[in-house]
């Protein structure tokens, strides 16, 4: 599965200098994944982060709550939680990290998306 539930393209912000459009197959395999610290010439120097992930902890209203953690060789570099209104479309409180929002963002939108597509029981 992947770890944002769906493939999501876009531009590469790994680097400050200017924005990069990666080609449709190392959107899918580097940037979608994580992990693409020795396969990505684009992927920064140090030792930073490698990946994100998020899990639902709570969906039983509005906030919707999220745990997330940042990940380096496959264990945890930084977490927390968050809390998403779907009625405005937005976190409780406004997150400071713009990457950290876009990625959650699109988790968001997958997850939503998977709930209203899934069956009734």
């Amino acid at each position: 599965m992947l770890p944002l539930g769906d493939f999501w393209s876009g531009h590469c912000r790994a680097l400050p200098a200017g924005l990069f459009e990666p080609d449709h197959a190392t959107q899918y395999h580097l940037c979608n994944l994580g992990y693409a610290r020795e396969s990505c010439t684009r992927f920064p120097a140090g030792d930073g982060p490698d990946a994100v992930r998020f899990n639902i902890t709570n969906d039983d209203g509005d906030p919707i709550r999220i745990a997330w953690v940042i990940e380096r060789n496959h264990f945890p570099f930084s977490h927390g939680s968050l809390m998403y209104s779907p009625a405005s479309g937005v976190f409780l409180p406004p997150l400071p990290d713009e990457h950290l929002v876009r990625q959650a963002l699109a988790y968001m939108a997958s997850y939503r998306r998977r709930k209203a597509e899934a069956p009734v029981r």
